[in-house]
């Protein structure tokens, strides 16, 4: 798939089984590919620029969010390119690429190498690495590497390279999802905390919500930073969720909102049957009693879709923002 903004080249979806069985097609039905496109699209990836050297030394690059690792052992990735990309027969005979990792801030970056700008290298900053191809500076992680091997499959062509160098920074990633970039607050940013800050959790247990009581109102239970499993925090919302008698592994992310200068995140978990925390059954939770409009509308939304196995990523402020779905049909613009 060829390199065009706003639409990023190369979707990419996830072994198992579809989160959502509205997804499944009849067997015998005929396939549809803007379907099939559109059901690649649920997959939540993050953004790269990946960039190599013509025969002539000059760099080229192209957007692509197709990547993945393949070996810790040894090291190695895999970024895909269609056979009818401008710089299809680069990647077809160079000797060496890099991929760098696209932080929130560089939404810019990943428009302009996802066009046919001939220029492309001359409007961005990035250096040599060590394997001779151009990394982008400021990424959030970048990898250099030789290739290790090319595999043709379909209409693309499969670039796998062994990892001689790489490195990471902190920043918020750039998401992509449906055709349109989201923003992520940086999981380092969780675990550090912060006064603009809050991470929290809805913690199910067999059709019961963790909530905590102060002062006659309830709310979910928050920090200002999250944490990590095993150690001794209480004042991160890990160490909050052991001194409930909940303590649980966090899943995925459920909501992400900014109110009154406060960047939020909540994330989705089940409580193990042991958990001792003080769970009520949604349809007796006191709504009136939840105060703060933000987490109200916000498990107001987690009962709707847990009904519905249809669970989605909020993202946006506390009163607007958007819903990005596993699948089609799902309106926008609802609050958190």
């Amino acid at each position: 798939m060829k390199p065009n903004a706003p639409s990023l080249p190369n979707s990419t979806a996830g072994e198992g089984e579809s989160p959502n069985p509205t997804l499944d097609r009849n067997s015998q039905a005929p396939f549809d590919p803007a379907a099939y496109r559109h059901a690649l699209g649920s997959f939540l990836t993050g953004v790269t620029v990946v960039a190599a050297r013509d025969a002539e030394g000059a760099p080229r690059g192209f957007t692509a969010n197709s990547f993945t690792s393949v070996s810790l052992d040894p090291p190695l990735i895999l970024v895909c390119i269609g056979d009818h990309a401008h710089s299809y027969d680069v990647f077809a005979s160079c000797e060496s690429f890099a991929v760098s990792v696209l932080a929130a801030a560089q939404r810019e970056t990943s428009n302009l190498f996802a066009s046919k700008a001939p220029d492309k290298f001359e409007q961005a900053d990035w250096r040599e690495g060590v394997a001779g191809a151009p990394i982008i500076d400021d990424a959030l992680g970048w990898f250099d590497c030789t290739i290790h091997d090319r595999v043709i499959a379909g209409d693309h062509l499969i670039l796998i390279g062994r990892v001689e160098a790489f490195g990471e920074g902190e920043a918020a990633p750039l998401g992509f999802h449906r055709g349109g970039y989201v923003a992520l607050s940086d999981a380092a940013d969780a675990r550090r905390g912060g006064d603009a800050l809050r991470v929290g959790a809805i913690v199910e247990q067999q059709g019961a919500v963790l909530l905590v009581e102060e002062d006659g109102q309830l709310s979910l239970p928050s920090a200002d930073r999250l944490g990590r499993d095993g150690e001794d925090d209480p004042g991160s919302l890990i160490g909050l969720l052991a001194a409930l008698g909940a303590a649980t592994a966090l899943g995925p992310l459920f909501s992400a909102y900014e109110q009154a200068g406060i960047q939020h995140l909540f994330y989705r978990c089940e409580a193990p049957q042991e958990a001792t925390g003080r769970f009520i059954a949604f349809d007796q939770i006191d709504w009136d009693r939840i105060t703060d409009p933000a987490e109200r509308s916000m498990l107001k939304r987690y009962a709707g879709e847990r009904e519905s196995l249809g669970f989605g990523i909020y993202l946006g402020g506390a009163e607007q923002g958007e819903i990005h779905h596993s699948r089609p049909g799902e309106e926008n613009g609802r609050k958190a």
